[in-house]
């Protein structure tokens, strides 16, 4: 290393006019060998290798220019501490490295960690404190770039620099000594996180055994949120913090802190390499099973490993405390115990394919066998062992971007040999949602915003790699009440969940974004299982809205795989006793109430104002919009017409309120040119929808309608409220909501006004009441006003002890009272 002499720097400065132009400063030296002093600072205008050794070949302006510098300043500042300290020699990063030579550039990076502990004493030099003693908290009024704390400690470079030296000392802005690192451990710990045995001893990051020294992880954890000018320094800054060596590439971006973690797994088997915190990420879908930067690693400070040799003991005594009243399978728990082994969970293969180790796997309930969770022989502060969700594909293994503490356990771990994924994925997927929440307003709620980003025009779009996790908040600030709805992407599956804000008594004091925050923060440390949108249903769930009578609900529908509808709902809650936020999670046979046309039913396809929708055929019999009746048997029974029961009750079908709305009618698939010739008339071509394999029954055949138009049943808040009233009488009956109106249609190729059982339309029962046109097409559906929960366990027990308790407190005879006692039966 090339080290600069003390004696000949201050020498030359002392008598800068005499000095000659061959004044040697540096000279090459072992560092094992030499005595020396080494600086750690902040950049700021630096004096490089070929301006401290040819300063005297210079001009006297530009000599003048470079003297003046503030690195020139901290260069004799140091030597003169170095001459106080009898240290003959100095060395300092900007100026005793020739950075022409990308080999001794490559070597000083390498070997600096070395260095900076072979060194007697360590300078650190603050510029921007100003005060005699370190700062004992944050101040980001005058620290605010750098999380309130001098700017030193923010940086990447520095943290091997404060750790590796046995002895160093801090200097500030006037270089006045503000103390050593053995004297300020305490406030050095709260900075950095660093523990204080490790800032006292740096052996202790060069234990034998995995389980006495840091584990990566809590390494890791340190680096986290510190900046770096290059990209790649970011990795380059650890190496000599864990030990390894490899090539400098500048250019490759954040590979290089790929390349970081997979030297550190040659060289060590310690898994909380693989226990960082994806929430840093901001996406659970890149498929690397490594981390992308120091940043995922925030918070894991905390992360030991366990001894492998105690891990099977631990895992076994850990499943016997999840499952609780459960029989165990004592054999698997035998085999189990056996086949953990210290020397199984140490040998680790890195190969073009990926990372092969041997690890517990339990399979997750609810979820397909591709989705598992593997046990990490890891714990947290209070002794949980840590799990991984992964996803497999092939025979590679595709981390799901949560790490989880261990709360519940259903069967005993089986140990598998896995293959971890190394590399990107790098193909973007995407999901759309379209929202639908108008309803809410009806009972006074609003959307006070959405976080961590805005949502327009009603509709998110969540990518794999972007933000994956998107919270809507909405209140009712007359009554108090709150909750937020979270939708996230994970693994190409969108899942949601309510969160309802329990405190309302606090939402004067915590604002909506701050809730939003929380319920973010939440949601990313839950688990997903049992929150899937799995597509081909309709699907409600529930939450109860403490102290309400109300039940916030979210009703989606996957419509393909590119989009989803989501509407979300407030509803009379069924009954106190169900307890708060408890979720129902069920589908339904029909299509519900929706803002959004049925596409389960039916066997002709046409598009309403441009949305694909199916209907039913009337198969010669009259129907109605507004029918209700039912239609579990396949066919529609058509038992009375709502608009007939309103007129019973004196109630105006005339109202704007409750008039049908008209929609465009258009073929699913384009008209051929010659049957569009063949009348002046707006004609439309249904598709028959394509019958299921095995299914004997025909396919339909086309029906060609000629001036098509489409009616639906009014969606707004009125017509909603008319329908509940009939939810006692109509409960569980289905409903005519939208109807094809026709003054022709035919399915033959001639032309001929035919229906589809070859009998003339003009004669046929599909004819309307409005004479001269024909409604051959029906959807049905079941109103969500109409529909009720199945009976409830739990409330029928909570009616039962209601009623025991009532009766009892009824012919309960009171004896006599005194005075000063008052009881009160409400």
């Amino acid at each position: 290393m090339r080290l600069l002499d003390v004696s000949a720097v201050l020498d030359r400065e002392r008598d800068i006019r005499q000095a000659g132009p061959e004044t040697k400063v540096l000279e090459q030296l072992d560092d094992e060998t030499a005595k020396y002093a080494i600086l750690s600072h902040r950049w700021g205008t630096e004096v490089d290798y070929d301006e401290i050794t040819g300063l005297m070949k210079m001009n006297e302006q530009d000599r003048d220019e470079v003297r003046q510098r503030d690195g020139y300043r901290k260069i004799i500042k140091s030597c003169e501490q170095a001459k106080e300290d009898d240290l003959r020699w100095l060395w300092i990063d900007t100026c005793c490295i020739d950075k022409r030579s990308s080999a001794e550039l490559s070597e000083a990076i390498n070997s600096m960690y070395r260095w900076y502990h072979n060194a007697q004493i360590c300078y650190v030099y603050l510029n921007d404190v100003d005060e005699s003693a370190l700062p004992t908290s944050q101040n980001f009024i005058r620290f605010g770039g750098s999380n309130g704390w001098p700017e030193w400690f923010s940086r990447g470079w520095t943290l091997q620099e404060l750790i590796a030296p046995t002895e160093l000392e801090f200097f500030n802005k006037s270089w006045v000594s503000i103390g050593t690192k053995q004297d300020l451990t305490s406030t050095l710990e709260d900075i950095t996180r660093i523990p204080q045995d490790v800032l006292r001893d740096v052996k202790a990051l060069s234990s034998t055994d995995s389980w006495e020294r840091p584990s990566v992880a809590q390494i890791m954890s340190w680096a986290a949120d510190r900046k770096t000018t290059r990209v790649e320094d970011r990795a380059y800054s650890l190496m000599g913090l864990f030990g390894v060596n490899m090539p400098m590439l500048y250019g490759e971006g954040s590979k290089a802190f790929q390349r970081l973690q997979l030297e550190i797994i040659r060289a060590t088997s310690d898994h909380s390499i693989f226990a960082w915190n994806p929430k840093r990420q901001g996406t659970w879908n890149l498929g690397s099973v490594l981390a992308d930067d120091p940043n995922c690693f925030w918070g894991c400070h905390d992360i030991e490993n366990v001894d492998t040799n105690d891990f099977g003991d631990k895992l076994v005594a850990y499943m016997r405390q999840g499952i609780p009243g459960k029989v165990i399978d004592r054999v698997k728990l035998f085999w189990l115990r056996r086949r953990v082994r210290p020397l199984q969970l140490s040998r680790w293969d890195v190969t073009n394919l990926g990372i092969q180790v041997s690890l517990p796997v339990i399979h997750c309930r609810g979820l397909p066998q591709y989705f598992f969770t593997v046990v990490l022989p890891c714990c947290d502060r209070d002794g949980n062992l840590l799990t991984v969700d992964l996803h497999s594909r092939g025979h590679s293994f595709y981390e799901r971007r949560r790490v989880l503490t261990w709360t519940t356990i259903d069967s005993v771990p089986e140990l598998r040999s896995l293959r971890f994924t190394y590399t990107q994925n790098t193909v973007k997927s995407c999901h759309n949602l379209r929202l639908h929440d108008r309803r809410v307003s009806w009972h006074g709620f609003t959307r006070c915003g959405t976080f961590p980003r805005k949502i327009v025009d009603n509709a998110v779009t969540l990518s794999s790699q972007e933000s994956t996790l998107v919270i809507l908040v909405y209140a009712n600030n007359d009554v108090g009440s709150r909750f937020a709805v979270g939708f996230g992407y994970c693994l190409g599956q969108v899942w949601s969940c309510i969160v309802c804000d329990e405190c309302p008594a606090k939402q004067e004091t915590l604002s909506w974004v701050d809730f939003a925050k929380q319920v973010h923060d939440g949601l990313w440390s839950s688990s997903i299982n049992q929150t899937y949108l799995h597509g081909g249903f309709t699907l409600i769930r529930n939450a109860y809205l403490p102290q309400t009578i109300w039940d916030a609900r979210i009703v989606c529908r996957n419509s393909d795989s590119d989009y989803s509808d989501v509407m979300i709902d407030i509803e009379q809650c069924p009954g106190c006793c169900t307890g708060p936020r408890e979720k129902t999670f069920m589908s339904e046979s029909h299509a519900l109430w929706l803002p959004w046309m049925s596409n389960k039913r039916g066997s002709h396809k046409l598009r309403l104002d441009g949305e694909l929708a199916r209907f039913d055929f009337s198969s010669g019999q009259g129907i109605a919009l507004g029918d209700y009746g039912d239609s579990s048997g396949g066919n529609f029974k058509r038992c009375g017409n709502v608009f007939e029961e309103m007129q019973k009750r004196g109630i105006g079908s005339t109202d704007l309120a409750y008039r049908p709305v008209v929609s465009h009618v258009s073929s699913y698939k384009s008209v051929s040119r010659s049957r569009r010739m063949r009348t002046q008339n707006e004609i439309a071509m249904t598709s028959p929808v394509e019958k299921e394999q095995g299914c004997v029954e025909p396919a339909m055949e086309p029906l060609v309608l000629y001036q098509p138009k489409g009616l639906s049943l009014s969606d707004n808040e009125e017509f909603e409220l008319l329908l509940k009233p009939f939810s006692t009488l109509l409960a569980g009956k289905d409903l005519v909501t939208t109807v094809i109106q026709c003054s022709e249609f035919n399915s033959d190729d001639e032309g001929r006004q035919m229906n589809a059982g070859g009998e003339s339309a003009l004669d046929s029962s599909a004819r309307s009441a409005d004479q001269g046109t024909f409604i051959p097409l029906y959807i049905v559906t079941r109103p969500l006003a109409w529909h009720k929960e199945p009976p409830h366990a739990k409330r029928r027990k909570y009616y039962k002890y209601i009623r025991e308790h009532f009766y009892t407190l009824a012919n309960l005879v009171l004896a006599p009272i005194s005075h000063a006692t008052s009881i009160w039966f409400i």
